[in-house]
This record gives C-alpha cells, sequence and structure tokens, in this order.
C-alpha cells in the first residue's frame, strides 16, 4: 500500500561538505557478521525479495525525519514508501518518492539502507540540502505552456507538437540538477523527426517562465534494425479455438500484435487514449513464421523470443519478475509504420518498426528487445531521468542488458558480443555502436569530461558503454561470438577485467538498490563500488576492479 508520511517540525540545513552519492555513517553499534552487507554472496543476493511490510518503511521514515539535516528530509516533506527491498541476510532498503508542501519533488527520490537491526546506515539521494523555497508561482500556467511550446533544438524537430489535455500542467519542485527550483512541468505530444510518438514534459521555472528542460518519454533505439534471423527458437503459444496465439502465459501473459504498418494516431499522441493496440499474432499451428520476411509472423516470433528471454535473463539471474518486477507481462507490437527505422518503449509496451528494407530489416533482435525491456526494469527501479548523464546511464543500462541477454540466449544464429544492432544490418554495413570502442561511431564516447552531459543520452553512455566492457573483459584485444573486440583505456592503464557475470550483477545491483533518478557517473562509480562491495567483500579485488576502471574512463 502506498501511504504519505508528514516530516514533523522546522529544520535549518547543516552544512556537509562534499556531495557523496551515498552518505555512509558506518554500521551499527552491536552489528554481527551477519548483518554486514561484505558477509553477502552474489548467490545470496540473487534471492533478494521484495516485501510487503509496512514496519520497515515506516521504521526508515521515523529514522530519517528524526534526523533532517543528517537525511536532508525537513518541514513540509512527505516520503512515499514505493518498494521495499530485503536481502537474505536482514537488510533492507526502501525506495520512496518525496512532495514538499504537497508538491512532487522530481529528483527527490531515495533509496533508505537500514541493517537487519532496523538501523539506517545510509541513504542514496541526490539532495544535498534541506529543501526550502517558496511554492507560489510568479508565472501561470498558461504562460507555460506557451513556453513549453515554443521553438528550439528540441521542439523544432517534432511535428505536431501541441499541450497534452491528458495530463494538466503541474507545479512540482525541479530538484533534477541538484538546485531546487519551482517549476512547471508540462506535457506535449507530437511526432518526432524519425516517426515515433514524442511525449515530451517541459519543466519551466515557475518565477522567471524560462524553460529549464526538457525530457524525452518515449525512449528509443536510433536506426537498429533485424533481420529476423535467429534460427527456429521454442515458443510458448496460446490455443484459441481452432486457431494459436503469439500469446505466453508462463511469462506474465506477455503477447505480440500486428499493427498492420500502421501509427499512432493523433488522438493517441495527443489525448493519449484510442490508441491502436494492434491485432494478436495467431497462426493455424503451433508454428510462427518462416524465416523471412514474406510471412509477417517472422517478425513477431522474433520479438516474442526476444521478451521471452529477456524475462528468462532478468528472472534466472537477477530474480526479477518481469518488467514492473510484479510477475505481470507487457507487450509488443511489430510492423508499425512505414520504413519505420526505430524501436521504443513507451512505459507500457514495445513497439517495432520493419525498417527501411535497404539497410535495415525490422527492428526485432535480441539485443533490442532486451534493450527495450530493460528500459522498462529502470523505469520501474531507479526512474534515471532521460536527459543529461543520468540520461546517459539510462541508455547505458538498456545497452549493457541487451548484450546481457544476447549473450544469455545462446544462440548460434546471434552469438553473444559487445556489438550494438550488428544483426540487422543488412547492406552489411558497421554495427550502431560497440561498447569495446564507443566512439567508432563517430558520436559516441569513450571517456567522461564535463561536457558528457550535453551530448544526447544515446551518446553519453558510451562511458558506461566503455566501462563495463573494459570492468567484463579487459582492455587489449580478443575475439569474442567470432568478432574481433578491441578496448583502450583513456588513461593508459592495463585492466584485466572481472568478467561479465559479476560485472552485470554489479550494475544490477547499483541500478536497483542504489542509483537514483538523478545519479550521474560520479555518483555510479560510488553506486556500483558500493553494490560491489556488497557482493564480494569491500577490500575484495572485484571493489578494486571497479574504482580502477571507472578511472580508466576518466570518471573519478
Amino acid at each position: 500500500m502506498r501511504r504519505f508520511v508528514r516530516a514533523a517540525g522546522a529544520t535549518t540545513a547543516v552544512a556537509v561538505a562534499g556531495t557523496a552519492f551515498i552518505a555512509s555513517f558506518g554500521s551499527p553499534a552491536g552489528a554481527t557478521p551477519a548483518d554486514s552487507a561484505s558477509a553477502i554472496t552474489p548467490e545470496t543476493l540473487a534471492a533478494q525479495k521484495v516485501v510487503d511490510d509496512e514496519s520497515i518503511a515506516d521504521k526508515a521514515i521515523r529514522a530519517l525525519t528524526s534526523k533532517p539535516s543528517t537525511w536532508k528530509v525537513g518541514a513540509g516533506q512527505e516520503l512515499e514508501p514505493v518498494v521495499t527491498l530485503k536481502d537474505t541476510n536482514g537488510a533492507t532498503h526502501v525506495r520512496m518518492n518525496r512532495t514538499y508542501e504537497g508538491l512532487e519533488v522530481v529528483g527527490g527520490d531515495l533509496v533508505a539502507h537500514q541493517s537487519k537491526a532496523g538501523t539506517v546506515t545510509s541513504v542514496s539521494q541526490g539532495l544535498t540540502k534541506v529543501l526550502d523555497l517558496s511554492v507560489k508561482p510568479a508565472v501561470t500556467e498558461t504562460v507555460a505552456t506557451k513556453a513549453a511550446l515554443t521553438l528550439d533544438a528540441v521542439t523544432k524537430t517534432i511535428t505536431k507538437l501541441q499541450a497534452d489535455k491528458k495530463y494538466a500542467p503541474e507545479l512540482v519542485v525541479d530538484a533534477v540538477d541538484g538546485t531546487p527550483t519551482l517549476a512547471w512541468r508540462v506535457t506535449t505530444k507530437g511526432k518526432q523527426a524519425d516517426g515515433t510518438p514524442s511525449r515530451l514534459a517541459t519543466y519551466v521555472d515557475a518565477d522567471s517562465g524560462k524553460v529549464l528542460r526538457r525530457v524525452e518519454g518515449i525512449h528509443t533505439i536510433d536506426g537498429e534494425g533485424n533481420t529476423l534471423y535467429s534460427g527456429t527458437i521454442p515458443l510458448q503459444v496460446k490455443q484459441n479455438g481452432s486457431t494459436y496465439e503469439l500469446r505466453d502465459e508462463t511469462r506474465g501473459g506477455t503477447y505480440t500484435t500486428d499493427m498492420n504498418n500502421a501509427e499512432d494516431s493523433l488522438l493517441c499522441q495527443l489525448l493519449g487514449f484510442g490508441c491502436a493496440a494492434g491485432t494478436v499474432v495467431t497462426s493455424p499451428t503451433t508454428t510462427f513464421g518462416n524465416g523471412s520476411n514474406d510471412d509477417r509472423a517472422t517478425a513477431a516470433a522474433d520479438a516474442q523470443y526476444g521478451t521471452n528471454v529477456t524475462w528468462d535473463y532478468f528472472k534466472n539471474v537477477h530474480a526479477r519478475d518481469g518488467i514492473f518486477g510484479d510477475g505481470s507481462g507487457s507487450y509488443n507490437r511489430v510492423h508499425y509504420g512505414n520504413d519505420y527505422v526505430n524501436a521504443f518503449w513507451d512505459g507500457e509496451k514495445m513497439t517495432y518498426g520493419d525498417g527501411d528494407g535497404v539497410g535495415y530489416g525490422p527492428l526485432v533482435s535480441l539485443d533490442v528487445a532486451g534493450h527495450e525491456m530493460t528500459h522498462g526494469v529502470t523505469e520501474n527501479t531507479s526512474g534515471l531521468e532521460y536527459s543529461g548523464e543520468s540520461g546517459g546511464l539510462n541508455e547505458s543500462t538498456s545497452d549493457i542488458f541487451g548484450t546481457a541477454v544476447e549473450f544469455y540466449a545462446d544462440n548460434a544464429e546471434d552469438q553473444g558480443d559487445y556489438l550494438i544492432g550488428e544483426s540487422f544490418i543488412l547492406d552489411g554495413g558497421d554495427p550502431l555502436r560497440r561498447m569495446d570502442n564507443p566512439s567508432f561511431d563517430g558520436s559516441s564516447v569513450n571517456c567522461w569530461s564535463s561536457s558528457t552531459g550535453d551530448l544526447d543520452v544515446h551518446y553519453s553512455s558510451g562511458v558506461g558503454n566503455h566501462f563495463f566492457y573494459l570492468l567484463s573483459e579487459g582492455s587489449g584485444t580478443k575475439t569474442i561470438g567470432g568478432v574481433e573486440h578491441s578496448s583502450t583505456t583513456c588513461d593508459g592503464s592495463t585492466i584485466a577485467g572481472i568478467g561479465r557475470d559479476k560485472a552485470e550483477q554489479i550494475w544490477f545491483r547499483a541500478n536497483s538498490t542504489y542509483f537514483t533518478s538523478t545519479t550521474d557517473y560520479a555518483g555510479a562509480r560510488d553506486a556500483t563500488v558500493q553494490a560491489a562491495s556488497d557482493l564480494y567483500g569491500a577490500s575484495s579485488p572485484e571493489v578494486a576492479a571497479v574504482e580502477a576502471t571507472w578511472t580508466a574512463v576518466s570518471v573519478s
């Protein structure tokens, strides 16, 4: 049950040196080895469970509000528990959202970490001081909406841009950049240049009327395609009378529909209802598709297969029960639009275009499916903002687990590698991205710099992708999946690598337990170090490797 608990009493913020991502205050008095995160093994952490125990969250909230200057939870604030995770050693992690004077605090989410004894030992959050600001706007919602609809570098690429009537302009506290500001959040609808629907959230300063930032709500993989060739693969289908539906009841009821090359209507894009779901793909037999594009069920079979493998990967490797963590499934729409060279996750479902038939085939490969479904996992765990460095981390997380899904499938027709979008290139061209050398594509970056956050999120993701490859495989040259990979470091160091399995466990725990919506690359370093410490011990070689690898990509 979701509850709001109000912080009591007025407080004054106490200055705290630095802006550490995790404010750790040591182990509780009398802690036993079983209470220590270092006593956890990767095997036991894989059994981390979601628990429905309100007393755990209530205790955490009382602890946070009792020390407002320490935990940055002062007067006027309310905390909403979202989910409680429990490790096998009894330690718990309560993820919460925050309001201030009744307004949502965007970027104010936090995770309270408690020992088995119930003592808060640390808090993961982006705020560095107690909130203290006026909530009376000087700018009206009408003025804010007009500002949101003005043409700039972002909106000029969106056609049919209009205010989304489904979401009225809303006052929020925008704390994403670390400086809390009263803002209007205005949601608009339209169509991006490549035909992808747009659901843009624009944050407008409620005092000056200036556009603070814009965040696209539709996540895409730009220019990815797939030849739909994964060989003969197993599928779970559902009989309905004399036909069979491409529906898997064993994986949350996931299913795949055919959009018949239609796109979302203007009514759907602007008002958010009347959206086409497509027609559930059926077959007169238990076999779907023939391995080529002349059978429309072929693309559908690949999309469903990608969903199934991704579901199994997260469940069997990370004990996560589907995208939403509650056992419920999403669904796929294939054959979206005409010559649509993209795929996207919209918070509810995956949608795949057919490509242009020249350079790109249908976009339903294993790594695309894993990438898109991971956007859903991130949305329902850390909630990484889709802009700036956190947006790069969001995209990187999807590339990381899209790649992990490809390895997990162990499919001889689509061997695991660290190339993104390699299998659906029809003209023999290069892959869209390389994790061993992100700058290969001419736009992504291998090494962090102060301007990384200014890049498109698909390019700033290069830093995280490079880190993950080096942590998994190390620097130098090697052949993986029949493809030569070669990676160098930004500081000339040599990285040995700890293996992909360990790297995946570290990144997943960091994303599910320590990342928040505003985590940047420096925060990701802190979070992955903490995750590695939880898994392998604070003085382990794995922690040392994580630290050395972040340094190797210029994140200190």
